[in-house]
């Protein structure tokens, strides 16, 4: 082991080297799980609601899309100063920062009159959001020895997949018996007691050291991310008149601004201040990993937002039936997730990444052949097998992906990683919501009857996912478990 290293190690005391160290470990990552778990219930819960929302605020599905673009868009804009944060703030200040953040904005959503208000909220819900995904990883990190951690990014993977899938079940169920603002109402309660008990519990794991913020940085990385993701969600609004400007400018401003950005983190990283230290992708497999993962959460975030909408206006069902038509889905990737990850420990990802990519590609082409006569039950089966897919995907991904870093670019790493899985699941909702509203208005206008162009809208949709999804199985062929001191420097300090 390097002296770095070992200084690093002295300087955290992060290893658990007694029978204190490890019970203090457990409770914090539970206590970081638990309140983890809540936030990213949000993240989808108002998927399943998007079609009731357009009925009841009248507004069309390319503005309500922002109930969750925007919640994903500024995730991706905060995610990159996380890895700021986790270095300046101990564990116990950053949490609560996060967790009432996060109620704040819960509060505001239950209270909103409108749509302007409650995308207020959402991205108030995402500020929160955004800072406890990088928080969990990097303490996990930080306090599991290498040979565990794919038995504890398993439990992680409940928090990370689970939680978003079955956000629309809870949607649905609540909107069955509920107006929809219960959705924010039942939430907040968990919430304050989550607040209450990590700010009670939750002990300190981490010394914070000076780290520098490059203000350029960060607005550099706000109108990358930003014109990114809010130029392809753009998109699905081309086909309004009266715009103030092109749509294709949004996404020009942000390839500028991330060319900047990247050429800025290069200039700084040397000097260890830079906003995000891009030297984690020296790491060929962490790179090759962050690639698969944005693929993985492309198709993740494109499923859950149009199935909800195929389900209910194309064969008819409810938000409640099809809140349950998504459960056994998210119910199967929460028994799966700590079974993969012991698998991992033991085989590695590559003989679980194949299947995986595999079966969500599989699934994803047999989506595009759905229409108005496709059977319930035939929908539910993609849904379950999709979800196996993801399960023994995302689990070795994030193992695989953090454990080939070195222990010093720990909170970097899940940054970048935590910034390009919004972004990518920001895009895929926008790009398939898009894909689904022009193909549409083409069908409609050209004389076929709405449900008719909507089914045919879908499946273009799906059609483009299906492609992308080929590239994350050739991915996963390429990704390797690294030996246990790979998190030690290979590369430039």
């Amino acid at each position: 082991m390097s002296t770095d290293a070992t200084t690093f190690d002295a300087a955290t005391a992060s290893e658990p080297s007694s029978a204190d160290n490890a019970a203090r470990s457990k409770l914090v990552i539970a206590l970081l799980l638990v309140s983890t778990f809540v936030v990213f219930l949000n993240e989808t819960i108002m998927s399943v609601a998007i079609p009731h929302l357009m009925h009841d605020l009248g507004v069309a599905a390319s503005a309500a899309q922002w109930l969750t673009t925007a919640f994903l868009l500024t995730m991706a804009i905060v995610i990159p100063v996380t890895g700021f944060l986790l270095q300046r703030m101990n564990t116990r200040p950053i949490f609560v920062l996060a967790m009432s953040t996060f109620t704040i904005g819960t509060l505001i959503c239950a209270v909103s009159p409108g749509l302007e208000l409650l995308i207020t909220g959402r991205v108030v819900q995402a500020i929160g959001t955004a800072i406890m995904m990088p928080l969990l990883m990097t303490t996990l990190m930080t306090l599991v020895p290498p040979e565990s951690r794919g038995k504890t990014m398993g439990n992680v993977s409940i928090v990370m997949s689970v939680a978003p899938a079955i956000g629309p079940t809870v949607g649905g169920f609540i909107l069955a018996h509920f107006e929809w603002r219960w959705m924010f109402i039942l939430v907040l309660p968990i919430a304050i007691g989550a607040l209450i008990l990590g700010f009670k519990k939750i002990q300190n794991v981490s010394t914070p050291r000076y780290a520098p913020l490059d203000v350029l940085s960060v607005i550099l990385s706000a109108f990358a991310f930003g014109g990114l993701v809010y130029g392809l969600s753009s998109l699905g609004e081309g086909a309004h008149e009266g715009a103030m400007f092109p749509i294709w400018l949004p996404l020009v401003i942000g390839v500028v601004a991330m060319a900047a950005f990247v050429w800025r983190q290069l200039a700084l990283q040397s000097d260890n201040r830079a906003l995000l230290d891009l030297r984690t992708f020296q790491s060929r497999n962490y790179s090759v990993s962050v690639i698969t993962m944005a693929i993985a959460m492309m198709a993740l975030f494109g499923t859950v937002i149009l199935l909800p909408i195929y389900t209910q206006n194309v064969l008819g069902l409810d938000t409640l039936q099809t809140g349950l038509l998504m459960l056994p889905g998210g119910l199967i990737m929460g028994v799966l997730g700590p079974v993969v990850g012991r698998l991992y420990d033991k085989v590695g990802p590559t003989v679980l990444l194949v299947p995986g990519t595999v079966v969500v590609s599989a699934v994803m082409w047999a989506l595009t052949l759905v229409d108005q006569n496709t059977s319930v039950w035939a929908v539910l089966a993609g849904h379950m097998a999709i979800s196996i897919g993801l399960a023994f995907t995302f689990t070795p991904l994030f193992t695989a992906s953090l454990s080939s870093v070195r222990k010093d670019l720990y909170s970097h790493a899940s940054a970048i990683l935590g910034s390009i899985q919004q972004v990518a699941g920001a895009a895929g909702v926008a790009l398939f919501v898009a894909l689904m509203t022009i193909q549409t208005t083409s069908l409609v206008t050209s004389g076929t009857d709405q449900v008719t162009a909507l089914a045919g809208g879908i499946r273009l949709a799906f059609l483009v996912g299906a492609v992308i999804s080929l590239f994350a199985v050739l991915a996963a062929f390429m990704v390797r478990k690294p030996d246990n001191d790979d998190s030690e420097p290979h590369y430039g300090h």
